[in-house]
């Protein structure tokens, strides 16, 4: 099948060039683009009680705001407010209610605002849930607002503008410029390394070209596929598969461009040595784009809704990029023939004592000792994952120095950290009768001895008289881990005990949804790797046919996850003393070590099937397979690994960790797994690696050079 793939589209490259524009230019106009949601409690299943708080709580205040912006004053001296302060501060919001700003239902102040130390005076800026352009209208509103309040307060009186619309606007700016930052630094490295390994400009720039068409299309296939399917992508979906495709995009282009320099040194001519090159990778890349597809698509058995978008989202990526692969690349590599590598000639003659010769025959000679080694580490890493940690303070990833980020550190001059983010419960009577004021004063009496619980604000009464809402104000941060956990294991089991006779009670709110994110991404863990590592040694075993492989293969990849979590564990809670890890970092490394590492593992073991089918033994085939496919693996994993290493350029901290991480993990699969641990485990079992199968059967047997004996297995198991 791919010797005839390979034939017609280098034999035909022009009608293959036009048929994926014409297919591409009725993708791009006739898909839809896709939506994005920034709400994390968004993508919670309905059955989690945080969800369940929030559609209580929008039957009961309909005309409640969906978000609200928060206004912090203090005095410019620095002193405490006056009753002239608030007088000119209620002032202030009676205009700036007055101006009508788009989504915005008011201003709300007063002596009650101020607070107990008089250091500060609130301003609540309720708004209505925005999307499209009303959130662009929204976002604009901020920005008015901050330039409208020095005018409005005259002298003697400062303002900044937090709260979580405020925080988007800000942070919807450094999302911006990480994104500029990690594009532009993406485009530069993978032409920078290309050019370093090849010396060719053309050879270098032409990915780009490619892979920046390929995620166009993508993108719109994807677009299609959530009408369909009915998903919403987060904000972050777009930078991710940025870097996935240019990441298995620049890979697949190397095993095509390696092979293909292979096949020129070898003495085929130009249109031959591409023929020879599709034939013999197109196989390795199918496979790894399906393994890489299928382990996304099991995202979609995640019950956390980020995670189940990730899934179809990055799968459609990954296989056009396979068929950008074997279809568009080759036709254009037919056009340019070796004006591809100009002005290097390297590619006319075979280099001599490379260093990938001199790792293969380590390889061969002591397999026994590169396995234990090279697991050793592995395991060494892996074990610090049991002390992994989630984070869930998002805001403390971003950028400090915002106005909103300033505006929450200013208002703790004078109210808990919580105040802004109250936990929110939802009490509702049971039999319908009506709530009294008595009962839920009293209830908001013995909320104020729960754990954790540093105020009680006065209970709102819905229009139903049945149901009322609770906030409860946390003494500290209600975002980061310790107010996660103590909301999840301790203050919500604690409400349900306190809660009014006759009653049910549902513990909501920002800090709430993290808690139950929490576990939902705990319960997807167990459910996608285990599945995910099914599909890989069933992918494995149908490329390799063999029931052996797929059994020490898996548990590798398995092993790198592991240690690439342990190792982050390591750098980020103990050498910078982090409070934890993002949240979803393990599916990040999931998505990306599990996954895409395994491309390295498939090209490695189908080079060490065709080593041994020349005739050569196991220990001589994997010194061969280390040799020639060595470099590509190489290569692609240090492009890979630099290209998540440049999220490290971006002004968001969680970016920053999972560029880290990702980086070492690719870079681990790739230079200990697929170099090392994979070749030298296959060298010892031998021919049974390859059971049932006859996978490894010579076509023509070689009889091994009397003269070199180093790759005996008699010799070698006496070393």
């Amino acid at each position: 099948m791919f010797a005839a793939l390979a034939r017609v589209v280098v034999r035909h490259p022009w009608w293959t060039i036009a048929a994926w524009l014409v297919a591409a230019a009725v993708i791009i106009g006739l898909s839809p683009s896709l939506e994005t949601e920034s709400d994390q409690g968004e993508f919670l299943p309905s059955g989690y009680e945080s969800v369940q708080a929030a559609e209580l709580a929008e039957k009961a205040f309909p005309q409640q705001a969906a978000m609200t912006a928060l206004i912090v004053v203090q005095r410019g001296d620095g002193g405490q407010i006056t009753p002239a302060d608030t007088a000119k501060v209620t002032r202030a919001a009676q205009n700036l209610t007055a101006k009508k700003y788009p989504t915005v239902q008011g201003f709300v102040t007063g002596p009650q605002a101020v607070a107990p130390n008089k250091a500060i005076q609130l301003i609540s800026v309720p708004m209505e849930a925005a999307t499209g352009e009303a959130a662009k209208k929204q976002s604009q509103a901020i920005k008015d607002i901050r330039t409208q309040l020095p005018k409005e307060l005259g002298t003697g009186l400062q303002a900044k503008v937090g709260g979580e619309v405020a925080a988007f606007v800000d942070n919807e700016d450094s999302f911006t410029d990480s994104f500029k930052i990690i594009s532009i630094a993406t485009f530069a490295l993978i032409i920078g390394l290309i050019l370093l390994i090849f010396r060719a400009p053309l050879a270098a720039v032409l990915p780009i070209v490619v892979i920046f068409a390929t995620e166009m299309v993508s993108m719109k296939l994807i677009g299609a596929a959530s009408k369909l399917l009915d998903f919403s992508g987060d904000d972050s979906l777009q930078i991710i598969l940025t870097i996935v495709l240019f990441g298995v995009g620049a890979d697949y282009y190397l095993f095509l461009l390696f092979r293909y320099r292979e096949r020129l040194r070898a003495g085929d001519d130009k249109k031959t040595a591409l023929i020879v090159a599709v034939e013999r990778v197109g196989e390795v890349i199918t496979s790894a784009a399906a393994a890489i597809a299928a382990t996304f698509l099991v995202l979609m058995l995640a019950s956390f809704g980020i995670f189940a978008a990730w899934g179809p989202s990055l799968a459609i990526g990954v296989l056009v990029m396979g068929i950008t692969s074997l279809t568009l690349f080759p036709a254009i590599l037919s056009l340019l023939g070796t004006a591809v590598f100009w002005p290097s000639r390297s590619w006319r003659k075979q280099p001599k004592a490379t260093t990938s010769a001199r790792l293969g025959r380590l390889v061969g000679a002591r397999p026994a000792l590169v396995a234990l080694g090279s697991a050793a580490l592995l395991v060494a890493l892996a074990v610090g994952a049991m002390s992994f940690k989630s984070d869930y303070d998002f805001q403390s990833s971003f950028p400090q120095d915002t106005e909103s980020a300033q505006a929450m550190k200013d208002l703790q001059k004078g109210f808990p950290a919580g105040q802004n983010t109250p936990v929110q419960v939802m009490v509702q009577s049971t039999d319908g009768q009506p709530l009294s004021k008595a009962e839920l004063d009293a209830f908001g009496q013995r909320a104020m001895s729960l754990p954790g619980v540093g105020g009680v604000q006065p209970a709102e009464r819905s229009k139903d008289p049945a149901v009322a809402r609770v906030n409860l104000v946390l003494k500290g941060n209600p975002v980061d881990n310790d107010a996660v956990n103590l909301v999840k294991n301790e203050l919500r089991p604690a409400v349900h005990d306190v809660a009014p006779q006759g009653t049910k009670v549902l513990v909501g709110g920002e800090t709430a949804i993290y808690g139950d994110i929490n576990k939902v991404v705990n319960r997807d863990l167990s459910v996608i790797l285990p599945v995910a590592g099914v599909l890989i040694a069933l992918i494995l075993l149908a490329l390799l046919r063999s029931v052996v492989a797929p059994l020490y293969l898996v548990p590798a990849v398995l092993l790198g996850f592991a240690a690439t979590l342990g190792a982050a564990v390591y750098v980020f809670q103990g050498l910078m003393d982090k409070p934890g890890e993002i949240f979803h970092l393990p599916i990040m490394l999931y998505l990306f070590v599990l996954a895409i590492g395994t491309d390295y593992n498939i090209l490695m073991t189908a080079r060490l099937r065709e080593e041994a089918k020349e005739g050569n033994e196991p220990r001589k085939a994997a010194a061969l397979a280390v040799e020639h496919g060595g470099p590509t693996v190489a290569a692609a994993g240090l492009i890979l690994a630099g290209t998540f290493s440049v999220m490290l350029l971006a002004k968001v901290s969680m970016l920053q960790q999972m560029g880290f991480s990702i980086a070492l993990g690719i870079a681990l699969s790739a230079f200990v797994m697929a170099i090392f641990l994979v070749p030298a485990v296959t060298a010892l079992l031998g021919h049974r690696a390859w059971w049932p199968g006859h996978g490894d059967e010579p076509k023509t047997p070689k009889a091994p050079p009397a003269s070199d004996d180093r790759f005996a297995p008699e010799t070698a198991g006496h070393r």
